[in-house]
């Protein structure tokens, strides 16, 4: 499983200017199966994905995000094995 850290760095004009496409592009990759879980940061300074698909999938799928395109954030992804979940939530440790 993968956490993906994005950090904007250029303005929130500039990413406001592409968030629908941003959203869209978020949407293929739940339909793909990859992400499990995303949202804005607060302060709204970036956002955070759940992941869970292969580091080869992820990376696929994150070079095609419009954010990533126009060089609009950076990327920080730490990839962990859950070892204990929620109830309710027993799925995510499922291979």
């Amino acid at each position: 499983m993968f956490i993906v850290n994005l950090t904007y760095i250029v303005d929130l004009g500039a990413v406001d200017a592409v968030l629908a496409d941003h959203v869209e592009w978020l949407k293929h990759c739940y339909g793909t199966g990859a992400f499990i879980a995303s949202g804005p940061k607060k302060p709204r300074d970036g956002g955070v994905i759940l992941a869970r698909c292969s580091r080869e999938k992820l990376d696929a799928c994150l070079k095609a995000d419009p954010f990533w395109q126009k060089g609009f954030a950076r990327y920080d992804i730490i990839e962990f094995e859950p070892a204990m979940m929620a109830s309710g939530l027993e799925k995510l440790l499922a291979k």
